[in-house]
This record gives structure tokens, sequence and C-alpha cells, in this order.
């Protein structure tokens, strides 16, 4: 099976062309190798996917023949422990970044804000 086809029938990425396009541009990793979309995958054949600041270190345990809901797809192969663990780290430390970092207002601020701003600023001096 195509290494972009089992990509996108394993729900990894929405789009077969996505999912070409993170082949070709080196976010997966095939074997430890840099490939090609059309790169045939077998069971047992390693993965590494990068994708929104996360990474994937897998095994292929099925080939599908058609893409299947997400319950199902998740069974189509087996993540390291390792892969997890520091999956959920990276994901926890992005939420907390998140979170600590203020909103961004679509507009400037009104008078009143930015009187509030130059208190503020005043008062840390």
């Amino acid at each position: 099976m195509r290494l972009d086809k089992w990509l996108w029938a394993a729900r990894f990425y929405k789009t077969r062309s996505l999912a070409a396009e993170a082949v070709d541009g080196g976010k997966v990793h095939l074997n430890g190798q840099r490939s090609k979309p059309g790169k045939e995958v077998r069971i047992g054949s390693r993965l590494t996917i990068s994708k929104d600041g996360l990474e994937w270190q897998i095994e292929v345990a099925v080939l599908p023949t058609q893409r299947r809901p997400a319950a199902e797809a998740r069974d189509f192969y087996i993540e390291t422990d390792e892969s997890r663990r520091n999956r959920e780290l990276a994901s926890e430390a992005l939420r907390a970044a998140r979170l600590a970092t203020p909103l961004q207002t679509a507009t400037k601020p009104s008078k009143r804000d930015r009187r509030l701003i130059h208190r503020f600023k005043q008062d840390r001096q």
C-alpha cells in the first residue's frame, strides 16, 4: 500500500494530497529515512510522523483496504510508549504556553485601555 494512502486511511491527514505534501516535505520518515508518497508500506514498517509540533513513532499493524472511522483507524498502528509519553508532555507544554499568553484583540486599545496599560507600566518601574 502507498505511504500517502496509508497515512490518509489511518487518519493522520484529512486528504491524500495533504499526506503526500507531508511526505514530500520530510515530515514523515519510513524506517528512519525520508521517502516518497508512492513508497510501499508493509506490516511492521516503522514511521515517524511530525505534525503540529508533535511527533508520533509508530509501527504499521494493518494495511486497510479503505478509510475507516477514527476509532477503527487507531487499530491500524501501534504507537511506542516513549512516543506517547513525549507527545503528552509536548501537548501539555503547548497547552500551558497557550494559557500563559494573553489574548490578542482584533482592535487597538481604547482610551481607557491605554490609560490602564500606561498606569500598569508606570507601576512596574
